[in-house]
């Protein structure tokens, strides 16, 4: 299967909504083939999260050591305490957190994303988005951004356009990488 990375400034999107002079701005699209290629283009104070060990590094120094996650989870979902010892591992985890400069860190982390249905008007596909679980030392982990665009699309160059069609006329799947770029909510 091809995996077609288009990255695109209006793809990159925010945890939490930046202010004007932290946002990144590339002039006009920046299309690279690779996450390790595009890790390279990031400017040095944001932490991409692309992988089990740079997010475990990140976890480690925001929280120290993951949680005890067999006691949390007990006897799993059905457990009628479950929920509550999930709710107070949060909200203990809440406090510890308050005050670490590392809430200030800018991060940048993956969704996957798929070409879905082209839009004549705009000349471009809309992208069906979903979170990228990673397993971890903490367990399953995803980042989720604030607010999810609900109209993205991706408008392919011309030679780009040719293998997309012909990857879809094929019925494959056409696969990006979303990046997002922002603080974690405290």
């Amino acid at each position: 299967m091809r995996c077609l990375f288009f990255l695109l400034a209006a793809v990159m999107l925010c945890v939490v909504p930046a202010v004007a002079a932290d946002a990144v701005s590339v002039d006009g699209p920046l299309q690279v083939r690779s996450l390790a290629e595009f890790s390279k283009t990031l400017p040095t104070d944001i932490r991409f999260l692309s992988d089990p060990a740079s997010i475990e590094s990140f976890l480690a120094a925001l929280d120290g050591e993951p949680p005890d996650c067999p006691t949390v989870y007990g006897q799993g979902h059905h457990d009628p305490a479950h929920d509550e010892r999930l709710f107070n591992l949060n909200r203990e985890r809440d406090a510890k957190r308050e005050g670490n400069p590392l809430l200030q860190t800018r991060i940048a982390f993956v969704w996957s994303g798929e070409l879905s249905r082209f839009d004549s008007e705009v000349g471009g596909y809309s992208v069906a988005l979903g979170p990228i679980f990673t397993a971890t030392r903490w367990g399953m982990v995803r980042f989720k951004p604030e607010d999810v665009p609900g109209d993205m699309r991706v408008v392919p160059d011309s030679q780009q356009a040719i293998r997309v069609r012909q990857s879809r006329e094929r019925g494959e799947p056409v696969e990006l990488a979303v990046i997002f770029i922002g603080r974690l909510i405290p």
